[in-house]
């Protein structure tokens, strides 16, 4: 019997980034079928969280993401631009936030269409690894969309036709992402349990050995 797992995941997370390549082998080895919820990050969720957190707590994040990607292997530098926009003066999110928006409706269809963890993996690719700056303007999404197998104006011209169904797909995958435990991203919610944290994929393989996971 295949399995399957939902992954709530956020184009603004580094976590998520990180865990990336390592769903996609999971995939492509094991018998287990990735559905892909994109979410909001928490900074457009719930506005206050970061105004409200210790200053220890962005010295630490900062540190361990670092930490993180150098034990993972895998590159990492802070987006240019960051996919959330905030006010430097107050640091405040306004609510117009062209990036995040986009890039989480087009998760969204991505998903829609078949090819959610592939098109999250070449995406966080170009906004988090350091190799592209700017990577919202020219053919860079476009190009991280055919590696995918989509077509990137034809993602776009699907959410401008109905933007609200979108957004609404969204707010449910968000729903579902606290009714299966946790808030935060990237979560794996496989057969009830919720696995929060790029450093939860070890215990995640290991419940799903314990279920019948099986090689391809």
């Amino acid at each position: 019997m295949r399995l399957s797992y939902d992954l709530f995941w956020s184009f603004r997370s580094p976590y998520s980034y990180l865990v990336t390549s390592r769903l996609v082998e999971l995939e492509r080895d094991y018998d287990v079928a990735c559905i892909v919820r994109p979410v909001y990050p928490i900074a457009v969720r719930q506005p206050d969280f970061f105004a409200n957190s210790d200053p220890l707590w962005f010295s630490y994040f900062m540190l361990d993401m670092r930490r993180s990607a150098e034990f993972a292997g895998l590159p990492i530098r802070w987006p240019v631009p960051d996919p959330v926009l905030m006010d430097p003066a107050t640091r405040t999110y306004p609510k117009q936030q062209p990036y995040i928006h986009r890039l989480t409706r087009l998760g969204q269809a991505a998903t829609e269409r078949g090819h959610g963890l592939r098109f999250i993996d070449q995406v966080s690719r170009i906004i988090w690894d350091g190799t592209t700056d700017n990577w919202h303007r020219g053919d860079h999404l476009a190009r991280a969309a055919d590696r995918a197998g989509l077509d990137l104006a034809e993602l776009d011209a699907a959410i401008a036709a109905d933007p609200d169904r979108f957004d609404r797909m969204i707010e449910a995958s968000q729903d579902a992402q606290r009714a299966g435990g946790h808030y935060g991203v990237p979560l794996m919610l496989f057969d009830g349990e919720p696995f929060f944290g790029q450093d939860r994929f070890d215990q995640l393989t290991w419940r799903m050995a314990q279920k019948g996971l099986v090689r391809r």
